[in-house]
């Protein structure tokens, strides 16, 4: 009885192990069967996120790949840039002009311009009755008078050396640049030639007979060459007058009676002085070869016609300007009523210096007024009467007044008071200067 109880727990226990055996293996089922259906889920649910991302790059990479294509069919389209404002170039004359205006025009008072306006004598500025040196005197006298210029005559001559230091030191005695000027063609007429200092060359006269404009130009760099070594910068010729009447004013420094062949001398002369650095101031406008009578004593007139002015000596004048070369041109004292309506100076007539010689013959250099000290003037008008007309007219500048500080004050009084304007004076001073300055544009 005892044995068959015991085998009965035996059995008991074995059906138990069995049946846990079974529950642990159904648990293991059961176990695999979820993590395979996790991992099959996972493994669906990876392979959709997969699917899904790759399908946005797709779209993406498509939508960038159509913004690409949109963009390079369009045309390209660039911000405007600003509009580069070119300057043009200036001229020789705005480049000299902007050195003039900045390095003395505006730095200068309006005492020293007025002065600028005047070529005077040495004496008329120092008191001195003939001024063979330059000390004291003339310092003192350029420091209240800078002068535009000096011009010697034959009083001033007594030697080379002389002459030298006496121009070298009146250029050192200044505070702008200086005309250093004489009246000369280096003929016996020649105040310098005369006196032995340069080689005498023909006359104009007997140049003109030679019918060779080349004697013109080698008289004109003889003269020059001479004249620049001893200091001078500045000639009153040559002339470019006609002859037209026998013992007509113009004399022997005329070169002849054609207009064509006179304009070809004239230029030959002043080509062989200018390229020797000495300026030449051509005279007489409108020419004087058509009186016998001689401004130094008193009135002289000429009942020539504009009509033949025109046809004439016109014609030499304007070849002259035509050439380009022509910096300066003094005006003739002589009236001439056919040109000015009256017995008007030349020198002292709107209508000839800014209506013809400025307007109708386009000339823009310096134009110089006919010597204010001689009888055609002193006997009617004042030092400074004559002065202010002289500028009104169109001169540029005042040559040799009769009493130097009268027309000095004169002008100075007619700039003041509105008379002559400030700018007017500031224009005349450009065109000297251009031609004191010229040098500064290849610096």
């Amino acid at each position: 009885m005892k044995m068959d109880t015991n085998e009965q727990r035996q059995e008991s226990q074995q059906n138990r192990r069995e049946e846990r055996h079974k529950r642990r293996q159904r648990s293991q089922i059961i176990a695999y069967t979820v993590v395979g259906i996790m991992i099959l889920v996972l493994a669906a649910g990876i392979a959709f996120a997969v699917s899904k991302i790759t399908g946005m790059n797709h779209d993406r990479q498509e939508q960038q790949n159509k913004l690409d294509d949109i963009i390079a069919s369009e045309e390209t389209i660039t911000a405007p840039t600003e509009p580069v404002e070119t300057v043009p170039e200036l001229t020789n004359e705005q480049k000299l002009d902007k050195i003039i205006d900045e390095a003395i025009i505006q730095n200068m008072p309006l005492e020293d311009k007025v002065a600028g306006l005047f070529i005077t004598t040495p004496e008329s500025i120092t008191g001195v009755s003939a001024a063979v040196q330059a000390g004291d005197g003339t310092k003192d006298a350029l420091s209240k008078y800078p002068v535009g210029g000096i011009v010697y005559a034959a009083k001033n001559i007594q030697s080379a050396d002389q002459l030298k230091q006496m121009i070298d030191n009146t250029k050192l005695y200044t505070s702008y640049p200086l005309f250093i000027a004489i009246d000369g063609e280096g003929s016996g007429t020649d105040a310098v030639a005369a006196a032995g200092l340069g080689t005498k060359t023909d006359s104009p006269e007997t140049i003109g007979t030679s019918g060779d404009t080349n004697n013109a130009y080698t008289a004109g760099t003889t003269v020059g060459s001479y004249l620049a070594e001893l200091g001078f910068n500045l000639d009153f010729a040559p002339a470019a007058d006609l002859k037209v009447v026998d013992g007509n004013a113009a004399g022997s420094s005329s070169y002849g009676t054609d207009a064509a062949t006179v304009a070809s001398f004239v230029t030959g002369m002043q080509t062989g002085l200018q390229e020797q650095k000495v300026t030449a101031a051509i005279g007489h406008f409108p020419g004087i070869g058509s009186t016998t009578q001689s401004t130094k004593n008193g009135m002289a007139s000429t009942d020539r016609s504009a009509e033949d002015f025109r046809a004439n000596e016109f014609a030499v004048f304007q070849s002259c300007i035509d050439s380009g070369e022509t910096k300066m041109i003094t005006v003739s004292n002589m009236a001439a009523p056919s040109l000015t309506g009256d017995n008007t100076p030349c020198s002292l007539s709107g209508a000839v210096v800014t209506d013809i010689l400025r307007n109708e013959l386009n000339f823009r250099g310096v134009i110089v007024s006919g010597a204010m000290n001689q009888a055609a003037i002193t006997n009617y008008y004042g030092a400074d009467e004559a002065a202010v007309l002289a500028l009104r007219a169109g001169c540029d500048m005042i040559y040799a007044p009769e009493n130097f500080e009268t027309a000095y004050n004169g002008v100075l009084e007619a700039v003041q008071n509105g008379t002559i304007s400030e700018e007017r004076v500031n224009d005349s001073l450009r065109r000297i200067y251009r031609i004191k300055y010229a040098d500064k544009i290849e610096q």
